[in-house]
């Protein structure tokens, strides 16, 4: 045997479709698409045409968003840390943070971070280093002695940091400072005012 003599089993491979390569082909002239009209045609939009009459898709409302950047968050409730510390695979005394969660067990994976969330009693004195917690967990940790550092408050500052620092370079206003009770929004009041100064 030879390399030239090598052939692959028969029906192993099927040649594909030459259409419009003349009569003799068999799938000539048409290539097998019939004639006349739109689907005869590269580009068919009428699946979802109703006559002009507005289209399904179109008349069902449209609620909701998906933000692409959205991070994807390992949350985790006060009462799965407690039991962690009571069946002695989390030390309490230590810092604990998304490494030491996942070698406990308690979670799986880290993602984009851990969010501590305040469901359950915590009896333990914790040092938790997460990138956010709900505003009833970080008081039952308080309340319990110990304390929360939240990666996201930082984060943001140094995002803001680095806005501030863009827009004084480019010689634009500083951004509105966001009103009391609330950190995470400028009022559309605010930014009125803003853009009139």
């Amino acid at each position: 045997m030879k390399l030239n003599e090598i052939r692959d089993n028969e029906g192993a491979h099927k040649k594909r479709m030459r259409v419009g390569r003349g009569p003799g082909s068999g799938k000539g002239k048409t290539a097998g698409r019939g004639v006349k009209g739109q689907k005869s045609r590269s580009g068919v939009a009428i699946g979802g045409f109703e006559g002009g009459q507005m289209p399904l898709y179109m008349r069902m409302p449209k609620r909701g968003f998906n933000n692409p950047n959205a991070l994807k968050l390992a949350e985790v409730n006060l009462w799965r840390v407690q039991e962690a510390i009571d069946a002695g695979k989390l030390d309490a005394k230590a810092e604990i943070n998304g490494a030491a969660l996942v070698a406990a067990g308690v979670i799986r994976r880290v993602k984009d971070g851990v969010r501590i969330l305040g469901e359950g009693e915590l009896k333990a004195k914790l040092n938790l280093v997460v990138w956010s917690a709900s505003a009833g967990a970080i008081k039952a940790i308080e309340a319990a002695g110990g304390k929360v550092e939240q990666q996201r408050i930082a984060a943001e500052a140094k995002a803001a940091a680095r806005v501030e620092k863009r827009n004084a370079a480019k010689g634009k206003a500083p951004a509105a400072k966001a009103p009391l009770g609330d950190a995470n929004k400028v009022s559309a009041r605010a930014k009125r005012a803003a853009a009139k100064a």
